[in-house]
């Protein structure tokens, strides 16, 4: 198997049925997610007055708009398990901008996220309306992170991030970093505050590079995007919700961190 910090992979030509195809899908997903985007910022109007940070509607637009993402791709997915009931945090490998998707096709989640995206043209504007909690990765914003977790965790959401800190080809998962896991030591919530560990498994279309749907490395956004809706049959994406763990339970960050990763390493089938 290629190493995954080699040479990019190689975008297939799309030729004209490609083109008709990332043309016809481009449309439907880009109207699918306005027209919702619209309908989600109409409703968090009525939301927010009522509900405050508590999200009770919103969020089950943001479950269909990905839900139906994944068919307008003709990307098969599947779960295994069940995703966390409590609010808690939910930590995942992270191979491609598809995660996004996946993961909230499966469980309803509020993403954490580099403050950068925050100002990103068109993909900003679309995590600020989903309630993506933006951080920083400065010492002084600890305090302040810490409390913003827990505003929003006993608000019952449950808060997804990848500890890899960047995707990777779809086909390694690189050390977790454990500097996110430390905040969840000091929220305090009832019942305790819970992580659980999700893999996700990409498969590949029929005759592809196995690294298809990864995304790393200098690889950029839009002639990967332009790949995937160009493809002629879609693949196939496993999520696998593993047992939640209660924070509590571990002697620290590093020793979480450390479990989540090893879970989800050793229950990835396309690991070498």
């Amino acid at each position: 198997m290629t190493d995954w910090n080699s040479a990019e992979m190689a975008m297939p030509p799309l030729g004209l049925r490609g083109w008709l195809r990332v043309i016809r899908r481009g449309l439907l997903l880009a109207g699918l997610t306005y027209a919702c985007l619209l309908l989600l910022l109409i409703l968090r109007a009525i939301e927010a007055p009522l509900h405050g940070v508590n999200r009770p509607w919103t969020p089950w637009i943001t479950q269909f708009v990905c839900r139906s993402a994944m068919v307008i791709l003709g990307i098969r997915y599947t779960v295994k398990g069940k995703a966390l009931k409590e609010p808690g945090a939910i930590v995942a490998n992270h191979s491609s901008w598809l995660d996004i998707f996946t993961l909230n096709a499966a469980a309803r989640v509020y993403f954490v996220s580099k403050e950068e995206v925050h100002g990103w043209p068109g993909i900003g504007v679309l995590a600020r309306a989903t309630g993506t909690v933006f951080i920083t990765r400065k010492g002084t914003e600890a305090k302040r992170q810490q409390e913003l977790f827990e505003a929003r965790l006993k608000a019952g959401h449950k808060l997804a991030f990848f500890p890899e800190g960047t995707s990777t080809d779809a086909l390694h998962v690189l050390p977790f970093k454990s500097t996110l896991f430390q905040a969840f030591f000091t929220v305090e919530t009832v019942p305790p505050m819970q992580v659980q560990p999700v893999t996700l498994v990409y498969h590949a279309p029929e005759g592809c590079d196995p690294r298809h749907y990864g995304w790393w490395g200098d690889m950029e956004f839009a002639p990967h995007l332009l790949m995937v809706l160009g493809d002629r049959k879609g693949g196939h994406v496993e999520v696998i919700f593993h047992a939640p763990v209660t924070v509590a339970a571990f002697e620290n960050r590093k020793v979480l961190a450390g479990y989540c990763e090893r879970v989800i390493r050793t229950s990835h089938p396309l690991l070498s």
